[in-house]
């Protein structure tokens, strides 16, 4: 009697593969208002540090910036985890210590001196220092396991779907926020309701953490992790990944260097008062909502490296708009947030997808780990420039108006620039620029943009009957 035990048929695999990819998305929702806490810039933090305890600008500052740094140290700390530990065992305990970080600051809120910044700050630097540290290194396990569970020719469609969700979960979650804390009057109390219900979620998403399989359902036998070295030496030799990391680089410098003070532009200078700028977040996640079933079709379909060059560029075209804003013109900027959410989401999915494409996968960790250091460290360093800058053309004397005007060049200029290096990269099974950018220019593509979605199903998803056919690896 043959006792080896049967292996899992094709359709078993499937399946297993599906339960999967669903309890991914479950999971992502759940695990949306911790991650969304844990942003460098979101309403809780900036809401914790300006209302409930108010911290001075320079502690402030460096708050935002540690995230990036924990960013940068996760690449002397991940290959070495990822080397000797699986992924989903490492990404559940990340998630978890994760979780007990926010724990140990709700048990702490109450007694931290409100009359006494100094002390308070020292023990959110620290705090946001410990938090991060966990968040970067689960960050990295997390993207390297999705390369392995998600088939290559459905990340695109998958992800898209995915993020969707994700941010509907995130619109829920920031207005319920910022409703609550302004009720309770941004009181300590107040504060821990919003981060036990964040951990309660929390603890719920890794239940489907557990449920999610290991990796990719094949017959072959994962092979031995390479020595270090030797990753190192096959990243060198990753022409396009090191490109794309540059890239990224040059990005975060646009995006973080200006970025930073758009809103306190809006504030200072047009007399924006927070409900109008909460009004202006939730039309940037609405734009992504409507817009991302679009952008997981073109991904999908004409590769991601065009299709972000097309996004990126348009949205860097909008923000020359800055330049010219006053008071007496400031209602343009609903529909341009409208509109920069819309293309942002393509681009940030294209992020995601392209850099699962480029990695090797004998040197996966490293790869993302590298990537993530890079950039984070160039987003680290940029807010510091930008401020600084800002402030000395404000020292010179000239109309603050003006000096926004002219910094605002900053963010579209570098950001077309990097649209230049992006188009330089050899993406494997691409389309070129020019069939995207046909397709964009279709009046049923642009509906769906638009929002109908339901308009343009056939011409961005293959027929249901073309994906059974399909078969997964």
């Amino acid at each position: 009697m043959n006792a080896t035990p049967a292996r899992p048929t094709l359709a078993q695999n499937r399946e297993i593969l599906r339960r999967g990819m669903r309890a991914s998305v479950i999971e992502g929702v759940l695990a949306t208002p911790v991650v969304t806490m844990s942003l460098p810039v979101n309403i809780f933090m900036t809401a914790l540090v300006a209302k409930g305890f108010p911290l001075s600008k320079s502690v402030i500052g460096a708050a935002v910036a540690v995230p990036f740094a924990c960013n940068f140290l996760q690449v002397f700390i991940s290959p070495l985890i990822t080397r000797w530990a699986r992924p989903r065992p490492t990404a559940i305990l990340g998630a978890a210590l994760h979780s007990v970080c926010w724990a140990w600051l709700a048990w702490k809120l109450p007694s931290l001196p409100v009359d006494d910044p100094a002390a308070t700050g020292r023990f959110l630097l620290i705090w946001v220092f410990v938090a991060s540290l966990f968040n970067a290194v689960l960050s990295v396990v997390w993207n390297g396991w999705m390369h392995e569970l998600v088939p290559g020719r459905l990340r695109g469609r998958y992800f898209s779907q995915r993020n969707r969700f994700i941010q509907g979960a995130t619109l829920v979650f920031v207005l319920g926020t910022g409703t609550v804390l302004t009720w309770g009057g941004y009181s300590a109390r107040t504060f821990q309701l919003v981060i036990v219900a964040a951990c309660v979620c929390r603890a719920a998403s890794l239940w489907y953490f557990w449920r999610m399989p290991e990796g990719r359902l094949t017959r072959k036998k994962p092979a031995p992790a390479r020595p270090l070295r030797e990753q190192v030496a096959i990243v060198r030799r990753s022409h396009s990944l090191l490109l794309f990391i540059v890239f990224g680089a040059v990005w975060n410098f646009a995006s973080n260097c200006i970025g930073p003070f758009y809103h306190v532009f809006m504030f200072e200078q047009l007399g924006f008062s927070g409900f109008q700028v909460g009004i202006l977040a939730t039309l940037v996640a609405l734009g992504g909502i409507v817009s991302l079933p679009v952008w997981g079709g073109l991904l999908d379909r004409y590769g991601n490296k065009a299709c972000m060059a097309v996004a990126l560029g348009l949205w860097q075209v909008q923000n020359f708009l800055w330049c010219f804003l006053t008071p007496e013109n400031s209602a343009i900027l609903y529909g341009m947030w409208f509109w920069g959410g819309a293309l942002s989401a393509g681009f940030i999915l294209g992020q995601f997808t392209i850099l699962l494409k480029l990695i090797p996968s004998d040197a996966r960790s490293l790869a993302i780990g590298l990537n993530l250091a890079v950039t984070s460290l160039v987003a680290a360093l940029s807010p510091i420039l930008g401020g600084e800058m800002l402030a000395r053309l404000l020292a010179q004397g000239w109309a603050p108006l003006d000096v926004y005007h002219l910094v605002f060049l900053v963010q579209p200029v570098v950001g077309l620039i990097g649209c230049i290096l992006l188009l330089r990269i050899k993406e494997p099974a691409s389309s070129p620029l020019a069939s995207v950018v046909g397709a964009m220019r279709n009046i049923r593509t642009l509906s769906g943009v638009l929002g109908l979605s339901f308009f343009v199903n056939y011409l961005f998803v293959r027929p249901a009957d073309a994906v059974s056919r399909r078969r997964i690896k």
